[in-house]
């Protein structure tokens, strides 16, 4: 499999402070709209407009995810990336894709956040989704998926995601590092069959 380009300089990234009350209305007024994606913590509003590099990285994991899971018979519930908000913990956030594992509907927030890396955010992302109550984080960054898991002393990096036990990021990754979203999932389907 060939090895995704380099970061791309595409991604389009403004950082604004503003109150919580600003950005509520900042909401408001975006409506239901998915760009320029956001994410707030403490009074910083950070705003990205993600590259089409960017997005075929987290698209290529999504598909990835969710096929292996009808494979292994699991309810993944997606939710793409949609608006968390917590006004006590000054945070908000829409991830590259977030799930609910072994249900269809998320009541408050989801059980796994997946992000994709690769602009020069200036937010502490897993802070980020403490405070937003998230208990696993995916993030990929260097072309390696690393999972955080939420424990009472913070976010702690796992082998294995504890909502999907049975799956090997490891595996997973040379998939994702494909650039061609067909052949990639054309290969991921065939080392499903044979194993």
């Amino acid at each position: 499999m060939q090895s995704s380009p380099p970061p791309p300089s595409t991604d389009q990234l403004i950082t604004m402070r503003m109150s919580w009350n600003e950005f509520e209305s900042f909401l408001q007024i975006r409506g239901e709209s998915v760009s320029p994606r956001i994410a707030y913590l403490d009074g910083v509003l950070e705003l990205m407009a993600p590259s089409k590099s960017h997005e075929g990285i987290k698209k290529r994991i999504a598909r990835l995810l969710e096929y292996w899971a009808i494979t292994k018979g699991i309810t993944l519930g997606a939710f793409g990336s949609t608006t968390l908000k917590q006004r006590k913990g000054k945070a908000g956030a829409e991830p590259d894709e977030c799930y609910v594992v072994n249900r269809s509907e998320m009541t408050s927030v989801p059980d796994i956040a997946i992000e994709v890396n690769w602009s020069a955010s200036g937010l502490d992302k897993l802070e980020l989704y403490h405070r937003l109550g998230v208990p696993e984080v995916w993030l990929w960054e260097n072309e390696q998926l690393q999972i955080y898991r939420w424990r009472s002393t913070g976010y702690g990096k796992r082998a294995k995601s504890s909502f999907l036990p049975t799956l090997d990021v490891k595996w997973l990754e040379p998939f994702i590092r494909e650039p061609d979203q067909g052949r990639a999932i054309e290969s991921f389907v065939a080392e499903l069959r044979r194993n």
